[in-house]
Formats: structure tokens, sequence, C-alpha cells
């Protein structure tokens, strides 16, 4: 049924082609003139917003706004590189010359074996060719406004220890979706469904405790005034706090953070050290308790729950449209030649474009209500005041730029912007 309605709207593979390269460069003209619009307001703001003259000042304003316009640009390039790289890797048919290159070399002549040596070629030429533009963030725009803390050996340390873990990782999960597939009936999207969201579980539990002390040095939050008050937060509001550390943030960038992790059980809570030196015992304590608030709302679980649901659908289209032909000549291939794991690469990131900026989209209008609410459960254990001071200190410590375009925001932003939540905080505040 579905290769006839295909056949309905697609007339051969040129066609197919264009109307990938059609919803990918769409997406890039919307994502364009959104960045326009917040650039253009951005450049004619010289003056700090009537709520921040009192916290924030001229000389902060106008550096965070020089960041700002800089990450503006950079983003303009990236992304302007970007889509005319998938157009020229769609169009001259990359993917097809990669796979019929792993074919030829492959020790092994099946799919499995084939597929990890394609995914090894095009993670490496990708990451080759991102590495340029990591560079350039990190030593030039990041260390022009102070952030960049990292040298030379840990950037090259670090790049390749992401490099090597994503092959860890990557090849074994790809080798078991493709068996998944071939071998799972005409329910496997059930399956396949079902394991990467078992990995995905797996992968978030084990990130804390493995993953992660690889990239960065964690120690345990030593006994003091601030550990103190942090359990007796987590005792007076059940939360099930298992370990405190620090994360020796500071070795990276100047930017801090604070957060917990752990899906079942006891959890872990993580400050960067650069918080700890830098802000009050008042103020780290309202940054956790509206931590603490997502644990006690189940913003974590429900984010999930989307996500499986998401991921659901994605893979039943999957399971209806990669076995046309179409899908496959119009990036190259030969007819008769279908790797599976091309078919989701096509299916999930070039035809689902419109569907995956939608679900983007709900998705940041979501995050944006649990922060306020969040932002409200610290208020209510009588945090508004230092969690007023922290938002603001965060703000100016990673140079925030605090005014933005309202359709700009309205389709990024995750967090609303600082003027937002202090403005929430105080109406908040006037209806307790």
């Amino acid at each position: 049924m579905s290769i006839e309605v295909f056949k309905m709207f697609v007339i051969d593979n040129s066609c197919m082609l264009g109307i990938i390269l059609f919803f990918l460069w769409l997406e890039y003209i919307w994502e364009l003139y959104l960045s326009i619009r917040q650039f253009l307001l951005a450049n004619r703001t010289e003056n700090v917003p009537d709520d921040l003259k009192e916290v924030m000042s001229q000389e902060t304003f106008e550096k965070a706004k020089l960041y700002h316009l800089d990450k503006t640009k950079f983003g303009f390039v990236k992304d302007t590189f970007s889509i005319i790289l998938s157009s020229i890797v769609l169009y001259t048919g990359i993917l097809a010359i990669f796979w019929d290159y792993s074919t030829k070399i492959s020790p092994a002549d099946n799919e499995v074996a084939v597929s990890c040596i394609w995914i090894f070629l095009l993670t490496s030429m990708s990451t080759v060719l991102d590495l340029p533009f990591s560079i350039y963030f990190t030593f030039v725009l990041e260390e022009k406004y102070g952030f960049n803390k990292q040298t030379a050996r840990f950037f090259v340390i670090d790049r390749i220890k992401v490099f090597a873990l994503s092959q860890f990782l990557s090849l074994p999960i790809s080798s078991l979706a493709i068996l998944i597939v071939k071998y799972g009936g005409d329910w496997f999207f059930m399956w396949l469904w079902a394991f990467v969201g078992l990995v995905m579980l797996i992968l978030l539990t084990v990130y804390p405790t493995y993953i992660a002390p690889l990239f960065d040095k964690f120690t345990p939050l030593p006994e003091g005034e601030l550990r103190s008050e942090i359990e007796m937060l987590a005792t007076k509001l059940n939360f099930p706090l298992g370990q405190l550390y620090v994360v020796e943030g500071s070795k990276r960038s100047a930017h801090s953070n604070a957060y917990f992790s752990g899906l079942f059980g006891v959890k872990r809570i993580v400050l960067f050290d650069t918080l700890i030196d830098n802000y009050e015992n008042n103020e780290v304590l309202a940054v956790l308790a509206h931590e603490i608030g997502h644990w006690k709302y189940g913003h974590i679980i429900k984010n999930i729950v989307i996500m499986e649901t998401s991921l659901f659908l994605l893979f039943m289209v999957f399971a209806y449209t990669f076995k046309i032909p179409l899908l496959y000549e119009a990036v190259g291939f030969p007819s008769g030649v279908e790797p599976v794991l091309v078919g989701l690469l096509v299916v999930l990131q070039y035809i689902m474009v419109p569907y995956n900026a939608f679900l983007s989209f709900l998705l940041a209008c979501l995050s944006r209500k649990f922060e306020f609410q969040a932002d409200q459960f610290a208020l209510r254990l009588n945090k508004s005041e230092s969690l007023r001071l922290a938002l603001i200190k965060l703000n100016k410590d990673n140079l925030g730029f605090p005014i933005y375009d309202e359709l700009y925001s309205a389709w990024h932003h995750s967090h609303p912007s600082l003027l937002e939540r202090l403005r929430a905080l105080k109406d908040e505040k006037k209806r307790e």
C-alpha cells in the first residue's frame, strides 16, 4: 500500500531527491529567517532593559551583546556550510559511493559488516569536517570572551575520546538494529522500538557513573556547611539523594551549571566547581531547589514518555516506507541495493524533517512550561530571592543576552529568557 501511495506523488528518483532537498532547504530558510530577526533585534538594542538596570551594568550588557552577535554570525556560517554539504552529499550520491567502497573492503560479505565500515567512514568524514568549526568556536570565539579553559592537548584528547566512544557504542547498536529489521518480521518496528528504548534507558543510567568520568573529574562534595544544607533540603523534600559530586568544569569552560541524574532509585547531584566558587550557599540551594522541582513534578519521566512515543511513530513510518526503491535510488544507490541503515537515515533524517521540526518546537514549548513550574517550586520553598539572584548571576557569568525576538524565542528556547523568568517569579510572589 505504501509503495502505491508513493507512486501517486513521486514520479522518479530525481523527483524524490527534489522533495528531500526541498524539505532540508525549507527548514534552513526558516531557521535563517528567525536568526536574522534575532540578529537585527540584538544589533539595534543599545541599552539595558529597565527590569535589569539595577543588576546589570551597561558594560556587561555590551559584552553580552557582542558575544551573542558573534555566536549568531558563527551559526550563520556553520548552518550554511551544513546545508550546502548535505545537498552535495545527496546530489552526488556520496552515501552510495561510500557504501560501494565499504563493500569492496569489507572482510565479510554481509550487510552488518559493510554497514559498520560505512558508519565508520561517514562519522570520520563528519568529524574531520566539523573540526575547524569546533576549533574556531573553542579557541577563538569562546577564548575572546574568557570562557575557554581548554588547552590544545585537552581538546585533542577530548575529541579522540568522543570519537572512540561513539564508535564503541554506535557500531554494535547499529548491527543489532539491522538484524532486528531484517529478521523481525512484519512487526519488526515494535522490536526495534523496544530495543532502542531499552538502549536509551541503559545509557541514561550508566552515563553519570561510567561515561561522564571519562571526560571530566568528579569528586565528592567535601563535608561542610553547603553539603549539610543540601542534605537537609533533600531530606525535607524526600528527594532520594545518593551522591553529591563536584565536577571540575573549570578545566573546560568558565560556564556554570548544576544538575541531577539517575532515573531509578537514588539520585546523583552534580555541582560545577565554578558554581561553588562564585555563588553564595543560598544561591546554590535555590538552583538545586529548581532542579529538584523537575524531579518532584516528574518532568524527566514525562519527557522520556514523549520521546518514546515519538520514536515509536517514527519507526512505524519507517516500516511502511523503507522498502520503497525510490528512497535509495534518489541518493545514488543502484536498483536492488537497499541497506537498512541508509533507509533509516533517509526516512528519519530527511523525509521526516517537517515532523522533526514541529516536534522540536512542541518540546521547546513544553520545556519552557516545565522551567516555570520548577521556578515556582523553588519559590514555594521561600527561595524566590535567592533564585532571582542566582539567575541574574548565571546570566551575567555566561554572558547571556537578555533580549530576544518573540518568534525566535518561541521556536528555539527550551528555557525562558532571564526577563521572562524574573517577571514570572515576581508575579507569582505577588499572588502568594
